[in-house]
């Protein structure tokens, strides 16, 4: 199983925001002040082409401070793009300050108002009253102001909710879809967690450079999450900061086994991998037991169920070997504890871990925890 993109250095940043001063202090010299706002100011570039955009390029000074130091580096907001760069430009049109350590919880840590230290400048020159919207000054002045609204959203407003971000990114997950209102539904009390989620199908074929499309709407949706994408095809070509790809096979239990022991364990798992019925089954038997307690694990394209060329059946609806079959023996080991049994009855893992199953047209959403509750008084007759 092969493991592509992402660096430990953002895993590390996303832990250290949530420590004591003290500690986030020593961290950041640790990992060297330099290379810490290369990293965030990564992040806040990718997060700024999210918003609107200048018409024309405008460079955007970044300022940071750091025990008695002084870190320059610059993001160049235009049409579709934004560019980080080290370094001091000799003539910004936005100069933003801020301290570094205040600047790594804004963008990685808990949420709250982390801008105390910023000090925000646009030094493009104002136009004169009654200029022409046309003229080059009048352009730069608002071309400043757009850039650097754009990257101070980056910094302070949450992303979109994930419908918009699934249409932004081109997701099948809304439009030939509809899942994104459920999985917001049941997401949405995550979203400032340090989640971990895995997703198996990563899109695009054996194209490397091609798929990840709902990669990149966790990734954005989930500002401190760690996003893994699992493919038959390798899928390097799509790596990014806080968004690793893996290459491996779905179906192969010792593999996924594996892989839950070194990456895991997951806050949520999506399967939307080949839909085939035995890999779902085996999918979810070799990952579920690496889902957190609290986590979700989600299959999509149920539909498959019923379709005998996917391993399906619509005769025996029951069937065990089918997604729905499984499913529906989740919600009886959801209530082993009153079912009627000859002799004694060890529960299952699942028995013991699903406290939850919430089923949807297509998709179905798996809760786990720990399913302890205690059985209707033994007064009742069976």
């Amino acid at each position: 199983m092969d493991l592509a993109g992402g660096s430990t250095t953002v895993e590390d940043l996303i832990v250290l925001a949530e420590g004591a001063a003290s500690a986030v202090q020593e961290g950041v010299r640790t990992h060297g002040a330099g290379r810490t706002a290369e990293a965030l100011l990564t992040e806040v570039a990718d997060r700024a082409r999210l918003f609107p955009s200048p018409q024309g390029e405008v460079p955007v000074q970044f300022d940071l401070g750091f025990a008695g130091q002084r870190l320059g580096f610059s993001l160049t907001a235009g049409p579709g793009s934004v560019k980080l760069a080290g370094g001091w430009l000799p003539d910004p049109s936005v100069i933003i300050r801020q301290d570094l350590l205040e600047l790594l919880r804004e963008v990685y840590g808990p949420a709250g108002r982390r801008h105390a230290t910023r000090e925000v400048h646009v030094a493009a020159r104002p136009p004169m009253p009654g200029l022409a919207a046309d003229d080059p000054i009048a352009q730069h002045f608002n071309n400043a102001q757009l850039a650097t609204r754009q990257v101070i959203a980056a910094l302070t407003q949450p992303p979109d909710d994930l419908t918009e971000l699934a249409v932004r990114f081109g997701s099948d997950k809304w439009g030939h879809h509809w899942y994104t209102p459920n999985y917001q539904r049941y997401l949405a009390p995550y979203r400032e967690d340090r989640v971990k989620i895995l997703e198996l199908g990563v899109g695009g074929y054996d194209r490397p450079d091609v798929g990840g499309a709902s990669l990149r709407m966790w990734k954005h949706y989930f500002r401190r999450g760690l996003v893994y994408g699992l493919d038959i095809f390798d899928k390097s070509g799509i790596a990014e900061p806080r968004l690793r790809t893996i290459r491996g096979d779905q179906s192969d239990a010792a593999s996924l086994a594996e892989l839950g022991g070194d990456l895991g364990p997951f806050d949520i798992v999506v399967d939307d991998g080949s839909h085939l019925n035995p890999h779902v089954i085996t999918s979810f038997h070799a990952l579920f037991q690496h889902v957190r307690p609290g986590g979700l694990y989600v299959i999509e394209d149920v539909q498959t169920s019923y379709w005998p060329g996917w391993g399906g059946n619509s005769t025996d609806l029951n069937d065990p070997a089918t997604t729905m079959g499984l499913v529906k023996q989740l919600i009886d080991g959801l209530n082993h504890q009153d079912l009627v049994r000859n002799g004694e009855y060890e529960p299952t893992y699942t028995d013991r871990t699903v406290t939850g199953v919430f089923a949807h047209h297509n998709m179905v959403v798996i809760e786990k925890g720990l399913n302890t509750e205690q059985p209707a008084p033994a007064s009742i007759p069976r």
